[in-house]
């Protein structure tokens, strides 16, 4: 864990008398992914950052995390991912970001505060901060585990979503299942019986428990999967989002009575978790150590349970890792800064919420 130091630092005010800004980025190579969970962390933090991804040509990008920067992309460069001047901030996600890390500390004289989102692979010296899953086995004293990843599905878009609903789901009667298929993967494989049998279950859950469910798919759900789905909504009252229209992602998760999703997302399974609605487990062919750890961790808090092609498990308080996350980021942050004697800068102290 990230330890906090207690003591007293100047203060830099702007006319109003508030802390003048952080300027913040967030780097990635542009994954959707990794993206997202830096933004999650960042707004957390009541931060507006620059988005900025990096495009190492080969062998850099071969070498990576490991390797040297593309030359052409080094801190300072006005062209780079990384221009001057250097940001207070950067939350980092992804292989290819890692390198442009410890670049940047050297050309800002160490003032830049770096975190990194997932292993780097590297140790815990790739960061100032580095969240890692449980799964993980890199520790350290500036590294923060827990089990589910930060995420944008917030308390306030929930309530949200739930005070004015998407007129799409607002009509179906209850109970409503959210569904959140995945798709095919490096570590799991929808088989043609895999298939058949989420169907099937999805199928039972309409006919014995009365479920409308809400359907959203990805872009590796297979296409015969994918048109099942759409199929199912159809005859059983339900919905699917078929790309058309605005995302209802937050809205299937803040209206649902109970969510079904695959277990080849681990994504997935935390923003599930956020709501505060049962969560019900498909587990696909195949499977990694990473996801085994997350769902074993979600039943053990009364959070998850297999999908049997029932209703089943009660609301619970919502599980979220995103502020607890921003909590200890912006304490590291604060302490970087006083022992470098650099002045404070705005930063938002997220209510840590149900402790992973």
């Amino acid at each position: 864990m990230v330890e906090t130091l207690d003591e007293t630092v100047d203060e830099t005010l702007d006319e109003t008398g508030a802390l003048l800004p952080t300027r913040a980025v967030v780097l990635t190579d542009g994954k959707a992914g990794d993206e997202l969970q830096c933004l999650g962390v960042a707004e957390a933090l009541g931060l507006a950052p620059e988005i900025r991804r990096v495009r190492p040509r080969r062998p850099f990008a071969w070498l990576a995390p490991r390797g040297p920067i593309d030359p052409r992309e080094r801190p300072g460069r006005p062209e780079g991912p990384l221009p001057e001047p250097y940001p207070d901030l950067v939350i980092a996600s992804g292989r290819r970001a890692v390198p442009y890390l410890p670049a940047l500390k050297r050309a800002s004289d160490g003032r830049t505060f770096t975190a990194f989102l997932k292993d780097p692979r590297t140790g815990p010296s790739a960061a100032d901060f580095v969240w890692v899953s449980e799964h993980d086995r890199l520790r350290g004293e500036t590294v923060l585990a827990t089990l589910t990843a930060p995420h944008r599905v917030t308390p306030a878009r929930l309530a949200a979503a739930r005070a004015a609903p998407d007129p799409r789901l607002a009509g179906l009667p209850g109970p409503r299942v959210a569904v959140l298929a995945g798709g095919d993967s490096r570590h799991h494989r929808f088989t043609d019986a895999d298939q058949a049998r989420l169907l099937a279950d999805l199928a039972r859950l309409a006919r014995e428990d009365g479920a409308r469910p809400m359907i959203t798919a990805s872009r590796r759900t297979p296409h015969a999967l994918r048109a099942g789905l759409a199929r199912l909504a159809a005859e059983t009252g339900g919905f699917f989002w078929d790309g058309s229209g605005e995302n209802p992602y937050v809205a299937l998760l803040a209206l649902a009575d109970a969510i079904v999703v695959t277990a080849d997302s681990t994504n997935m399974l935390g923003e599930a978790a956020a709501s505060g609605a049962p969560v019900l487990v498909f587990a696909p062919t195949g499977g990694h150590r990473k996801f085994e750890t997350l769902v074993s961790g979600l039943e053990r808090q009364g959070v998850a349970r297999p999908f049997r092609g029932r209703l089943e498990g009660t609301r619970y308080e919502p599980l979220d890792s995103t502020p607890v996350v921003a909590a200890a980021l912006a304490r590291a942050y604060r302490a970087h800064r006083a022992a470098l004697g650099l002045p404070q800068t705005a930063l938002g102290e997220p209510a840590e919420t149900r402790g992973e």
